[in-house]
């Protein structure tokens, strides 16, 4: 099985977002919370605000550095993981299910063609090693 839920769209920034209807659920995937180690923090932007794509929407910081968080699609922010505030580990436990970092109303669901799917992100994984 694989790491990488296939119903979910990737970043080269190890990004994911989840697509419900026009809502996108983001966050890191395995590989980046892995590679963070320990997290520690976590700061996104508030409820209300305009993400764009590639854009920074919030950062993760870990117990080896601080790495900004860019949103895969553009859209109104209509929630944030509050759990994350108390409880910052949940990324590391649950990276692609309860330790999601925003939910966005999707204004452009076209961008989604310029992400990848589960298995060109396992095939860019495999060229950054």
């Amino acid at each position: 099985m694989s790491t990488y839920p296939a119903n979910y769209w990737y970043t080269r920034e190890h990004e994911w977002v989840r697509v419900e209807g026009e809502i996108g659920t983001v966050g890191i995937t395995f590989h980046a919370q892995k590679e963070l180690g320990d997290i520690v923090y976590v700061e996104m932007v508030k409820v209300g605000s305009q993400a764009e794509m590639g854009k920074r929407i919030g950062e993760v910081e870990s117990v080896k550095a601080v790495s900004d968080i860019f949103s895969p699609v553009s859209g109104e922010v209509l929630e944030v993981n509050a759990a994350l505030t108390d409880a910052p580990e949940i990324l590391n436990q649950d990276p692609h299910g309860a330790g999601w970092l925003a939910r966005i109303r999707m204004s452009a669901p076209e961008e989604l063609g310029r992400l990848m799917s589960a298995a060109d992100y396992e095939a860019y994984l495999g060229e950054e090693t």
